[in-house]
């Protein structure tokens, strides 16, 4: 390929960018007008440009490439058919017909998908973009942009965690077109002019304190739990996925100190025994100050679930905090759960589940209107009249090549407003569990007021 200047100034020809005077939407008056869809006309120039894009970018961590409505889709499907990255296509509005989906392709829960934009002024378009891509279940790590437009749009999105990537920014393209005779030094100087008083700035939204969630919760368990959080300075649970009795109460007696919650799968312990398993776990969280969760993930009609809560051998409604449950059996199902707080299963990240966007919908309406739901869990943000239970955080996810930076406390606090994050393997599998524990408790309550502090981010 020929150099990167000369490849601009191929595009160039094209009238990608004009200069003048011109209203932008936002009805500030701009000395430039950029509009890269003439690129899409040019076979040659539209393979040279995502060959140019590609070369930016770590391969390796993408599974699918996706345009940004509708500039970008072609220049995403270039790319798609250069690096053999299967393409998806985003809809700017879901079919009101058919399948109704507002993504389309081929694709599997828990990709790293690529986007790819045009041009970046704000940003806007962008951030409207990856919610519903991430409503798919499918991960957003990296931006790649042809131009930008230097206003702000790129340091919001790194200031959120996103790596964007830029093949041009206006004041190279500039200093290229001042140097072949095609732009004065006055009209340099203008441009200049402009992007020093046009930076557009964004300031950051901030999630609600725990103390401002504590004064408007109704629920006692929510209370708890928040008052947990502040007194101990931690937002962390700790998944107990062990076998035996043993296991559990060693692990409840090293994390204890550190954590606000236990979460336990009880009917997996294959020695339990209520008076040797329950009664010390229950001295053990009074000792240390932690509630006890029971993931059961109640997914049934309302009185078999009444009687799976309070009957049986493990007594659950004898000893839980708070438990998990799915809202399929509807608003109803979830009345038996009087003594207690109910964590919602509003979506799963495992492979092939069907908690889709419609159906994470439709459950965040049952948890929003039932007096027992205190929260939910997902992998994705929800109101926050709702406590946020993040699973599947893991501080050696950390940098990972296939975007598995979503897992970090850093990620889930800032971008989510995640309230408490539920670490499993990264505790109970490690050598040291308590030392582990105290590093997730103190990288996670790190994150948490990292995400309340209100910053400006100005290009």
């Amino acid at each position: 390929m020929e150099s990167k200047k000369e490849f601009f100034l191929e595009c160039y020809k094209l009238g990608i960018i004009k200069f003048g005077r011109f209203t932008l939407k936002s009805g500030i008056e701009s000395p430039f007008y950029v509009d890269l869809r003439p690129l899409a006309s040019d076979p040659k120039i539209l393979k040279n440009l995502a060959n140019y894009l590609l070369e930016m970018l770590p391969l390796d961590n993408f599974d699918l490439i996706c345009g940004v409505p509708y500039a970008a889709l072609p220049m995403a499907t270039a790319m798609s058919l250069e690096s053999y990255i299967p393409l998806i296509i985003k809809r700017k509005e879901a079919k009101s017909y058919g399948t109704k989906k507002l993504i389309e392709g081929i694709y599997q829960k828990g990709q790293n998908c690529l986007l790819v934009e045009d041009v970046i002024t704000s940003g806007k378009s962008l951030l409207e973009t990856i919610p519903e891509i991430e409503q798919e279940d499918l991960k957003v790590s990296d931006i790649v942009v042809v131009l930008d437009r230097e206003q702000g749009g790129k340091q919001l999105l790194e200031g959120k965690g996103y790596r964007v990537h830029t093949l041009f920014n206006i004041s190279e393209v500039c200093n290229i077109l001042q140097e072949t005779g095609e732009l004065s030094d006055e009209e340099v100087k203008r441009i200049q002019d402009f992007l020093q008083g046009n930076h557009i700035q964004f300031e950051e939204e901030v999630r609600t304190s725990y103390e401002q969630k504590l004064q408007s919760t109704q629920h006692s368990v929510s209370k708890k739990l928040l008052e947990t959080a502040l007194a101990k300075k931690s937002n962390l649970i700790a998944s107990a996925d062990v076998t035996t009795t043993q296991e559990l109460l060693e692990l409840a007696e090293k994390v204890g100190p550190h954590i606000i919650a236990l979460k336990t799968h009880i009917d997996i312990i294959s020695d339990f025994e209520y008076e040797k398993t329950i009664t010390p776990l229950k001295a053990i969280a009074a000792k240390h100050q932690f509630l006890l969760m029971e993931d059961r993930k109640f997914a049934d009609i309302g009185n078999t679930q009444e009687l799976q809560f309070t009957s049986g051998v493990f007594k659950i409604t004898d000893w839980a905090d708070f438990v998990t449950s799915q809202v399929i059996g509807g608003f109803e199902s979830l009345d038996c759960f009087k003594n207690v707080g109910v964590v919602a299963i509003v979506g799963m990240s495992s492979k092939g589940a069907l908690t889709t966007a419609s159906y994470r919908e439709e459950a965040l309406k049952v948890a929003l209107s039932h007096p027992n739901v205190i929260g939910g869990v997902s992998q994705n943000k929800i109101p926050e009249d709702l406590l946020l239970f993040t699973p599947g955080v893991n501080l050696a996810d950390s940098g990972d090549g296939k975007g598995q930076q979503y897992n970090t406390p850093e990620h889930v606090f800032k971008t989510l407003h995640t309230d408490f994050i539920i670490v499993g393997r990264g505790i109970y599998k490690s050598n040291d569990p308590e030392a582990s524990a105290i590093t997730y408790k103190t990288e996670g309550w790190n994150a948490y007021i990292n995400s309340l502090e209100k910053k400006a981010i100005q290009g």
